[in-house]
């Protein structure tokens, strides 16, 4: 049975999404508030790099920044970013202002299903109600709500969004039927039917919060590592000789989900008046690490931090995608500003990402422009790769630092030619 879809959101999720049911002869509809980014994809252009514009002309997708084409489908499903505010605290106002935006669109037997992810209850004690009073119709009766977290991973030209099991759920048999149907219609990987929304809701923030324990775990090994004296990776290549041993690396999180879903958690604990304590704990020490770099280079540096040239590669949140969002690159050149140390010219321009900014993508270039006190290797994007050890070496003041945030960089090589190597 084909569809008429309309996504909601077309960011890192709702594109992918929208052309894998595009791909399946569904017809789908995609609306997106921003009009730059309509025009784009009416051009057949991704600039997130999700998708090729060979891969946007194969299907026929019809996009709008007016919402009343939302009326033109039958189910909608929605994929609003669902970000923390400055304390921390969950902010639904996007989501919100979504639901309010398709409320005023729905007809009666319209599903409503909602990817972004939320603590349990949201979907049915937030959004349905928005629904309601915007809509004039009565839920679960005149419209159903779904819930079916995204899982998409950027920048993963493997684990797309085809290859990924889909959790589902509906707020009746029915509904839940239905959204098997057109998810399973366009996952390879098969469908999760999960009993209830909310189990699907906490199944999805849980996820992100479980690597983020796991990712502090291996952050406050590595600080131990640094004050024994030994090589985190040097330890970790160890320990995972062991077949049971969990191969996570220590590093900045960043981004739109690991470093945000588990205050979700936090927040609902709160609601129940409970408190959290291991994912507290597990957030406070991942927030902790970009000062524990600024510290770490600071102390390495061989010549006063206000007189030392420094060059930071890399601000995404992580490599080879042009996502910036929550990146905790910013938070260590703030740290870095603010002991006096100087970037690039010495006139503090903005650090170098191919991703980012067009104006420096020679990564040749701007090593040349060197010699540096210091390079921030903080994201291994392929064209740092490329260019080698070596050339990191040659733009290197003799006796300077290379620090290697996610070891990727030949250390031996490193030492052997007179720079100081530090990695996380």
């Amino acid at each position: 049975m084909k569809y008429a879809v309309c996504v909601v959101g077309l960011g890192y999720v709702g594109l992918p999404l929208a052309h894998a049911f595009a791909r399946e002869k569904h017809e789908v509809f995609g609306y997106d508030i921003c009009n730059w980014r309509i025009r784009e994809l009416s051009k057949e252009h991704d600039r997130t790099n999700e998708l090729t514009d060979a891969q946007l002309k194969e299907v026929t997708i019809t996009y709008s920044n007016d919402p009343k084409i939302i009326e033109q489908a039958t189910i909608i499903i929605v994929a609003l970013p669902t970000p923390v505010d400055g304390r921390n605290k969950p902010d639904l106002s996007i989501l919100k202002a979504g639901s309010k935006t398709v409320g005023q669109r729905l007809w009666k037997g319209s599903i409503v299903v909602y990817e972004s992810t939320v603590y349990p209850g949201t979907t049915e004690e937030i959004c349905g109600p928005i629904l309601e009073r915007e809509s004039g119709l009565i839920c679960g009766k005149d419209f159903f709500l779904g819930y079916s977290p995204e899982r998409i991973n950027p920048g993963d030209k493997e684990h797309t969004v085809s290859k990924i099991r889909k959790i589902v759920a509906g707020q009746d048999e029915k509904t839940t039927d239905t959204l098997c149907n057109l998810y399973g219609s366009v996952i390879e990987a098969g469908i999760h039917r999960a009993p209830s929304i909310k189990v699907a809701e906490m199944a999805k923030a849980i996820e992100n919060a479980q690597r983020d324990l796991n990712i502090a775990f291996v952050n406050e090994v590595a600080m131990l590592c640094h004050r024994i004296g030994i090589s985190t990776q040097d330890v970790l290549d160890a320990a995972k000789t062991k077949w049971n041993f969990l191969p996570f690396q220590p590093g900045l999180v960043g981004g739109h989900c690991i470093g945000v879903d588990p205050y979700y958690l936090v927040e609902k604990a709160r609601q129940l008046k409970m408190k959290t304590k291991v994912i507290t704990a597990g957030r406070a020490i991942n927030d902790n690490m970009s000062a524990f770099v600024v510290k770490e280079v600071i102390d390495a540096l061989r010549i006063a931090p206000k007189k030392a040239r420094i060059l930071v590669l890399g601000m995404t949140f992580k490599e080879n995608i042009p996502d910036t969002r929550n990146s905790k690159s910013h938070d260590v050149i703030a740290g870095l500003e603010k002991a006096g140390c100087m970037f690039g010219e010495g006139k503090k321009p903005a650090p170098h990402d191919p991703y980012v900014s067009r104006e420096h993508e020679d990564i040749a270039d701007i090593l040349r422009n060197g010699p540096y006190d210091a390079i921030l290797l903080l994201v291994p994007h392929r064209e740092y790769l490329e260019a080698g050890t070596e050339a990191f070496i040659e733009a290197t003041e003799p006796g300077g630092l290379i620090y290697d945030l996610k070891s990727v960089l030949d250390r031996k090589t490193i030492e052997d030619a007179g720079r100081k190597y530090l990695a996380l």
